[in-house]
């Protein structure tokens, strides 16, 4: 069913985009000089012998293996973040394994669908209160205990946790996200794509190709949902668009 909106709605919805576009932007920016500027800090205010050949060969070898992610991270999280959510996702990080199970468990607590105002406005507060969290308990975990907890931490326990913690945080994330959408027809096309990409293609395909494999998963599965969409499932997601 479509949902309708007020005037007020409208122009609430239309200022609050305007602001979060403003501030959204400049904050990226000026997180983007940061980051960049450390290894010219570096380059020119220490002795190490760090060279500007040595900075464009390490992006070029970092981008050519993580830049289809510029694109495809972005096309994945918008329509569970929203724009705000974007905004502060891509600023404070940890997006797959934080913030966007943040997002979803609270779209899924209110029953807001991805993609709507509501689920906008709950991804918005959830990053925000994931994010609080998240500095507290680096402040007392790391900052104050970090050196204590880590010299009494089995190293089988360290090994464990290192292997299985982001699988299960995934795993989690991705059952909340089946049960939430309700797409069983995406989820299982989803599903047989990364069958097919881990099973057949990774082991019989160059380094390079291998490395692109989350992406390559992603856009096969957008590609073939895209082409297989009926007008059956227009009926069924016509809430997702507004």
């Amino acid at each position: 069913m479509k949902t309708t909106y007020s005037a007020d709605q409208d122009a609430l919805f239309a200022a609050y985009t305007r602001t979060t576009n403003t501030w959204g932007r400049l904050t990226l920016f000026v997180g983007f000089v940061i980051a960049t500027a450390i290894p010219f800090i570096v380059m020119f205010t220490t002795d190490l012998d760090v060279t500007a050949g040595q900075i464009i060969t390490a992006f070029i070898a970092v981008a050519a293996v993580y830049g289809a992610f510029y694109v495809i991270e972005p096309i994945t999280y918008y329509p569970i973040l929203g724009t705000a959510g974007m905004y502060q996702a891509f600023l404070i990080g940890n997006i797959a394994n934080k913030l966007v199970p943040s997002a979803i468990v609270a779209q899924s607590t209110i029953g807001a669908k991805p993609g709507t105002r509501k689920a906008a406005y709950a991804a918005t507060a959830a990053i925000s209160g994931a994010a609080v969290v998240h500095v507290t308990s680096l402040l007392l975990l790391v900052g104050v205990l970090g050196t204590w907890i880590v010299s009494i931490m089995p190293p089988s326990i360290t090994e464990v946790a290192r292997v299985y913690i982001l699988p299960s945080i995934l795993g989690g994330v991705m059952v909340q996200l089946i049960a939430t959408l309700k797409q069983v027809k995406a989820t299982a096309i989803s599903i047989g794509v990364a069958l097919l990409v881990i099973l057949l293609l990774v082991p019989n395909t160059p380094k390079l190709v291998s490395s692109f494999q989350i992406a390559i998963c992603v856009v096969l599965t957008v590609a073939i949902v895209w082409f297989t969409h009926g007008a059956k499932d227009d009926d069924e997601d016509s809430a997702l668009i507004n």
